[in-house]
């Protein structure tokens, strides 16, 4: 029969491995921001010179730090979805990923514990007695 501890870090592992089995799933990962933009030409005779609200746009752009260095693309309307997918699929890898360190956590905890109770009994073995004083 299986003790306590066996049975939590069984359940442990299965939900680790069912975060694994998640993690495959997810599909490609982009990280960055999304922005939208609208911008002035440089047209001198052109509205969006004197008017904000005639700004030229909306313009996608994509912003992401890569090799320590911010990066800024230009984002095509088709392309937008794509971008979030794959935005979104990144946070959902770094909740997973995030899950699977807690999880690693607590099996840790657990095999620590497990570790010092079974310990414990050989301490107290070699320990010396203590003399009552008279």
């Amino acid at each position: 029969m299986p003790t306590t501890a066996e049975r939590q870090l069984a359940r442990l592992r299965a939900r680790f491995e069912q975060q694994a089995r998640e993690l495959a799933g997810v599909g490609f990962l982009l990280k960055g921001s999304l922005l939208q933009r609208f911008k002035r030409c440089s047209s001198a005779g052109c509205a969006c010179q004197s008017d904000p609200s005639r700004l030229h746009g909306p313009y996608w752009q994509w912003t992401s730090k890569v090799n320590g260095k911010t990066v800024t693309r230009a984002v095509s309307d088709e392309q937008v979805s794509r971008y979030r997918e794959w935005m979104d699929n990144a946070t959902r890898f770094e909740e997973i990923v995030r899950q699977l360190y807690e999880v690693s956590a607590q099996a840790g905890q657990l095999l620590t514990a497990q570790e010092r109770q079974l310990s414990r009994p050989q301490e107290r073995a070699r320990r010396p007695r203590a003399r009552a004083k008279s």
